[in-house]
C-alpha cells in the first residue's frame, strides 16, 4: 500500500475517533448546509470527510478505499490518488450543498464521496482485476451505489450519512479517469455503465421527479 494511502486512512481513523468521542468537535466539522451557506464555514466541505457516524461506517468506507486504491495508485500515482480522493470529496459535498440548499438543517458526514471517486477510477482502469468477497469489483461498486441511492431516496431518521455525495464523487473519479487514460477507460465503459445505473436513477429522481428539494 502506498504511504499516501496509509496516511489518508490513518488520518481518517484518528479524526473519526475524535469526533465519535467529542460531540462539540463533531458538530464543528460536519457538513451542514446552514453553517456553510450562512457562516461561510467552507472547511466543512473537506473536514466532514474525516468524520463518520460509527465504527461500522468508518470500517466500511476504509475497507472499500483499501480494496480499490491499488489500481488508482498504479495508474495515476500518489498525486493522482490525492487529486481523485480530495476532488471527489469536494465535488460530492458541493453537489450535496446544491441539492439541499433549501434545507439549512441538512447535515452529513463520511468519506463516501471520496471513496466513490476512487471506486469509479479503479473500475475504469481494471474492472476484472479487482474482487471483493468473490464479487467482481464492478458488481461490488454497483451494489455499493445501489444501497446509497436507496438510502438517500428513502431516508431514515437515524441515518445522517452523506449518500448524496456519491454522485458527485463518482462523477469526478470517472471524468478524471477518462481525461488521463481515455482509451483504457472507454474500453471498460460497459462495466462503468452498469455501475452507473443506480446513480443515473438517482439523477432522474432528483432532476426530473424533483424527489429531493
Amino acid at each position: 500500500m502506498s504511504p499516501i494511502v496509509l496516511v489518508t486512512i490513518a488520518a481518517t481513523c484518528i479524526y473519526s475517533y475524535i469526533g465519535l468521542n467529542n460531540a462539540q468537535y463533531f458538530e464543528k466539522y460536519k457538513f451542514n448546509v446552514g453553517a456553510i451557506k450562512n457562516r461561510k464555514e467552507y472547511m466543512r466541505l473537506v473536514t466532514s470527510g474525516f468524520l463518520h457516524a460509527d465504527f461500522m461506517h468508518l470500517f466500511f468506507n476504509m475497507l472499500s478505499l483499501y480494496l480499490f486504491q491499488e489500481a488508482v495508485t498504479l495508474f495515476f500515482g500518489d498525486i493522482g490518488f490525492l487529486i481523485i480522493y480530495f476532488g471527489s470529496l469536494l465535488l460530492g459535498n458541493l453537489f450535496s450543498l446544491l441539492i439541499y440548499q433549501n434545507q439549512p438543517w441538512y447535515s452529513a458526514i463520511g468519506a463516501s464521496g471520496a471513496v466513490s471517486g476512487i471506486i469509479f477510477a479503479s473500475i475504469a482502469m481494471a474492472p476484472n482485476e479487482i474482487s471483493v468477497n468473490f464479487l467482481p469489483g464492478w458488481l461490488f461498486g454497483t451494489l455499493y451505489f445501489g444501497y446509497s441511492v436507496y438510502m438517500m431516496l428513502n431516508p431514515k431518521q437515524w441515518d445522517n450519512l452523506g449518500h448524496s455525495a456519491h454522485l458527485g464523487g463518482a462523477f469526478f473519479g470517472l471524468v478524471y479517469s477518462v481525461v488521463m487514460h481515455p482509451q483504457l477507460a472507454m474500453s471498460n465503459m460497459l462495466f462503468l455503465g452498469i455501475m452507473s445505473l443506480p446513480l443515473i436513477y438517482l439523477a432522474y429522481q432528483i432532476f426530473v421527479n424533483k424527489k429531493i428539494r
